[in-house]
């Protein structure tokens, strides 16, 4: 009964984003770490193994780099990793990474479980999970707070989502595909063996044709230009008075003369 985390690399959140030269963004040499919201996923499948769960597998998409992400998900204690790798999948928008995903997942025996961050850092869109449900048919929980009870055996699990005023308690069928909150867990630190067991992994690398990806299912989104928006400048006069109801007068004939209001 496999528990499959689906996992990427973002910028570091203390990361300045800039617009180079040739229009693309960069983040300088701020490192690039696994999506925080991920980690919530990655320890919420290493607790499901205490549950019933017999192995859990993290798959990222997208170049050499994403090796650091599948790497940090090992070191918490995840079994395996595989990085799904090809040109063809450059410039991919949620809908190619879902494709590419849920065809990646097919590929694992008995999987029972797929779980997400709520969202990423830097795109933010939460929709992927919710694709990766879609295009392989199974039920998508979303903003799950708390799993109360999962029975792989009998194939059903009870969750409680965060929603607009409170909480909802759901029941769903598994195999199914959930993206969590940070209200689920406290995500471990990597031990030490842990980290070195990572260091030493071999992470095996799946293209467009193990994973039979479909060239017809192609990007919708784009970014045709980049560009920082304009330096505003300005300057600090101090106001003053003999009272401040004089200080007052005088801030708001500045406001009218420059038409603040």
């Amino acid at each position: 009964m496999r528990i499959v985390v689906c996992t990427k690399e973002t910028p570091d959140t203390a990361a300045k984003i800039e617009i180079g030269p040739d229009g693309a963004a960069t983040w300088g040499d701020a490192p690039l770490v696994i999506n925080p919201w991920d980690e919530y996923a990655v320890e919420e499948a290493l607790l499901l193994k205490d549950r019933g769960a017999t192995a859990t597998t993290a798959i990222g998409m997208g170049t050499d780099t994403t090796k650091e992400a599948l790497k940090h998900a090992l070191a918490m204690g995840i079994d395996e990793a595989v990085l799904i790798k090809d040109m063809a999948l450059k410039g991919a928008d949620t809908l190619v990474t879902s494709h590419a995903l849920a065809q990646a997942i097919k590929k694992l025996d008995d999987t029972r479980l797929v779980i997400f961050g709520k969202m990423t850092t830097d795109g933010a869109t939460g929709q992927t999970s919710v694709q990766v449900g879609r295009r392989l048919g199974w039920p998508t929980l979303t903003q799950v707070s708390k799993i109360v009870d999962i029975d792989f055996a009998a194939g059903r699990i009870t969750v409680e989502r965060m929603v607009d005023g409170g909480q909802q308690t759901v029941e769903s069928t598994l195999p199914a595909v959930l993206s969590v909150v940070k209200d689920i867990n406290e995500p471990r630190y990597p031990s030490f063996m842990g980290i070195r067991k990572a260091s030493r992994a071999e992470i095996p690398e799946w293209g467009a044709a193990h994973i039979a990806l479909n060239a017809g299912v192609a990007a919708k989104a784009r970014w045709p230009e980049l560009r920082m928006p304009p330096v505003r400048e300005g300057e600090v006069v101090l106001i003053e008075g003999d009272s401040p109801e004089a200080i007052a007068n005088t801030l708001l004939d500045k406001l009218l003369g420059e038409k603040v209001i």
